[in-house]
């Protein structure tokens, strides 16, 4: 009897280490991309009680593990108000980068804090935004794994004749131009949201964001008009996106992963 048992569990060790560990597809990003809680606490004015209240805000890289088999694993470094320069200086970046393995996936997709000149803490000039960006692609190359550059997703802003406004200046062709030089697949986030968010219009583009009217949620009282972040539906729409272009690219290692 004790031989048996031995024998079982052998096997089920066997077993168990043969079975193929699921590949890695790291995420690299801001907080259009970032996961989010679920629920914020907030402190009811008058009982002074605190209140657990739905936050509805995703980023794209949250709802990217519905659209990935059973062979890979999403992990998702994005953060919410980084830029490349932040997310080196933080850490974030040798964090990710010390957890990738040979076959493992990076998706890297910045460019929404990089340009904001106006918060100086997260401004990266764009000469070192491209330095950043080879040194991300060189990086997980020397791991053995595979970069997906990512231009950054579009915001929701339409000039009075309803035609959508780029607000991303030159960093987004500094990510496509990197792409180029290196060899590194891209997957052009800018383009394919602008064209999604023109063809759906100002109004009906709305419901893809994180917008509430005023007395609707305790988290905004006053109401919230949130043109950068998506709500679950829009950041839904924008992970099958991704993961469509992947697929008419023809990126054939990631392909085998995906639903």
């Amino acid at each position: 009897m004790k031989h048996q048992f031995a024998v079982i569990s052998f096997l089920a060790i066997v077993l168990v280490s043969s079975t193929p560990k699921p590949v890695k597809i790291l995420m690299a990003g801001d907080s259009t991309m970032a996961d989010k809680v679920l629920w914020k606490t907030v402190v009811d004015s008058v009982s002074g009680q605190q209140i657990r209240e739905p936050f509805m805000e995703r980023g794209w890289g949250q709802l990217l593990p519905e659209f990935v088999n059973q062979k890979a694993i999403v992990k998702n470094y994005a953060q919410n108000g980084r830029s490349t320069r932040t997310f080196i200086e933080e850490g974030l970046w040798t964090n990710l980068i010390n957890n990738t393995e040979k076959g493992d996936f990076v998706i890297i997709q910045f460019g929404h804090n990089d340009s904001s000149k106006e918060k100086g803490e997260r401004y990266t000039n764009p000469a070192q935004f491209r330095i950043n960006f080879v040194a991300f692609v060189n990086e997980v190359k020397l791991k053995g794994a595979t970069p997906i550059l990512c231009t950054p997703v579009a915001r929701r802003k339409f000039d009075e004749n309803g035609q959508l406004i780029p607000t991303h200046g030159i960093y987004p062709d500094i990510i496509r131009q990197v792409a180029t030089q290196y060899d590194v697949s891209l997957i052009d986030m800018e383009k394919i949201t602008s064209q999604w968010l023109q063809q759906e219009g100002v109004e009906v583009s709305k419901k893809y964001f994180h917008k509430f009217p005023p007395g609707v949620s305790k988290l905004y009282p006053q109401g919230l008009d949130d043109n950068t972040h998506f709500n679950e539906l829009g950041a839904k729409i924008v992970a099958e996106m991704f993961v469509k272009e992947v697929k008419n690219k023809h990126i054939n290692r990631l392909m085998s992963f995906l639903k």
